[in-house]
């Protein structure tokens, strides 16, 4: 399965906006893409004016959202919690064959997950976490995080918590980026990028239709290690 698995730093860190931007920006080289998520959950609660996150991720891709996935909640809760509150449990096996389902034909597949690495699909005496899932589907990671005070130690933890589980991390992508940018900030990126010994990219606050995220997710140095390089004679 060729393809990368972005995950966030944190719930709400732009993880969403990041893939989309990926698939996007792959499909408008011609590739044919599938983008996966094994559960969505704060249905009950969306953002005014923004689709939700199988739906945005559904439109980059150019597929169904029932493709990306087929477990949804109301409530914004960790997955497994929602699940449990369901009395719909969510089975590790189920979300794999989903995905990889999903990703049958393709030629690139985006996978993302639901809050950060350690957060749990299930919980209990065999915990399945996002990190498990990742590795079960064995994609490298991306890791999207904050560009502001605390980012540092958010994307180290989650370098290291991915790296101590065998997952490869391709890169990071700070956002939404500024287009005046603080000491602080140019400092985070370039102390993440040394401490972490991982490449680390910006993407700006972007437009969700279609084109707006091709183009952004065109920038990404992720992106272009995404995209088969053109075969020879």
């Amino acid at each position: 399965m060729r393809g990368a698995f972005v995950t966030g730093t944190d719930t709400g860190v732009g993880k969403t906006v990041v893939a989309s931007c990926i698939a996007a920006a792959l499909r408008a080289r011609g590739l044919r893409v599938a983008a996966v998520k094994p559960v969505v959950t704060g249905l009950d609660d969306p953002d005014p004016g923004r689709p939700a996150d199988h739906e945005l991720l559904a439109a980059a891709a150019g597929v169904a959202p029932s493709s990306v996935t087929t477990r949804t909640f109301g409530p914004p809760l960790s997955p497994h919690l929602a699940a449990e509150l369901a009395d719909a449990p969510l089975n590790p096996d189920e979300l794999l064959t989903a995905a990889r389902e999903s990703a049958a034909g393709a030629d690139v597949v985006i996978a993302e997950g639901a809050g950060g690495l350690m957060v749990p699909l299930v919980a209990g005496d065999e915990p399945y976490l996002i990190r498990d899932y990742a590795l079960d589907l064995g994609l490298p990671l991306i890791i999207a995080a904050r560009p502001g005070l605390g980012t540092i130690n958010h994307t180290l933890l989650t370098i290291e918590a991915g790296r101590a589980h065998g997952l490869r991390v391709l890169g990071v992508v700070l956002t939404p980026w500024p287009d005046e940018r603080s000491v602080m900030q140019l400092s985070n990126r370039t102390t993440i990028a040394s401490l972490g010994g991982v490449a680390v990219d910006v993407l700006p606050q972007v437009g969700l239709a279609p084109d707006a995220l091709a183009a952004a997710g065109a920038t990404l140095m992720v992106t272009e290690l995404l995209t088969p390089a053109p075969a020879t004679t």
